[in-house]
């Protein structure tokens, strides 16, 4: 089944964000090259061209795991959580429906 990642940053992520985002990465492009992930990314401060001066307000990532407990513990290990990015991640079934 599919589940949503929702992590929302701390204030003045965007220095922890970037040095834990080399190894964050390695994971989401792990469930890419399992073909479990349907889609990651940020989620900007800002609406512009280059969200990064803002900084973000947290990523989401939706993604293939075998049941809710085991979408948790990914996400419970995710780099953004251990090295402190995210100060809540929900993670939510969620339904694909279109396209």
């Amino acid at each position: 089944m599919l589940y949503m990642i929702l992590g929302e940053d701390i204030a003045d992520s965007l220095n922890k964000r970037l040095a834990a985002r080399p190894a964050h990465l390695e994971r989401v492009k792990e469930l890419q090259r399992q073909g479990r992930l349907v889609l990651a990314g940020p989620i900007p401060l800002v609406d512009g061209a280059d969200p990064l001066q803002s900084g973000f307000a947290g990523s989401l990532i939706v993604a293939e795991f075998a049941d809710l407990a085991a979408a948790q513990t990914w996400a419970q290990g995710d780099p953004y959580v251990t090295e402190g990015v995210f100060r809540q991640v929900s993670v939510k079934p969620f339904k694909k429906l279109l396209p």
